[in-house]
């Protein structure tokens, strides 16, 4: 059916430190993936980066919100948050467009994502998701939250994606009876 070599799910390429790993997903699809980075700084942690990063609401974490395109088409808005104790003053902490990407940068820092854990659910787009992503109000979208922990189980890094399902598409491979070891 597939070889061992396969990746086992669509999200297993963005914890590697392989730079533009959107940009490569989508040549693999037949498609152009571009993106675009649209805020970056300082911000004061909502309830889900709070509790996903070990923070309390409000404490300040390290912000960037990417909106991705497929053939310039917008299919998902991506906010990536960090603690302050690893981002504070770092390219992740800017709008540029970071050489050899996010996962290289932290693990030159000495933060190597060893766990990840995904929650993907879907839910009614903001009306500013709803704008962005050209979905109608009515029209659900797909919520993706991956939280990156290093070998210690320390928060390092939550993406919180929303996604325009018809333009997206998240696969998942495991080996079967794996769940318990």
């Amino acid at each position: 059916m597939g070889s061992a070599e396969q990746e086992p799910s669509t999200s297993a390429r963005y914890l590697g430190a392989a730079g533009d790993a959107w940009a490569a997903e989508a040549r693999a699809e037949g498609r152009r993936g571009t993106q675009r980075i649209v805020r970056a700084g300082e911000e004061p942690a909502s309830a889900l980066v709070a509790e996903r990063l070990s923070l309390r609401p409000g404490e300040p974490v390290i912000a960037r919100r990417r909106i991705m395109y497929a053939d310039d088409e917008p299919c998902e808005l991506t906010d990536t948050y960090y603690p302050v104790s690893i981002a504070r003053g770092t390219a992740l902490a800017g709008t540029a467009k970071i050489r050899g990407g996010a996962v290289r940068l932290l693990a030159e820092l000495g933060h190597v994502g060893t766990w990840v854990e995904e929650d993907v659910t879907a839910r009614l787009p903001t009306p500013d998701e709803a704008a962005t992503l050209a979905l109608s109000g009515s029209e659900p979208l797909l919520q993706l939250v991956r939280l990156t922990e290093d070998a210690e189980g320390h928060p390092i890094q939550l993406d919180v994606m929303a996604m325009a399902p018809g333009r997206q598409r998240l696969r998942y491979r495991f080996r079967a009876g794996d769940a318990g070891g």
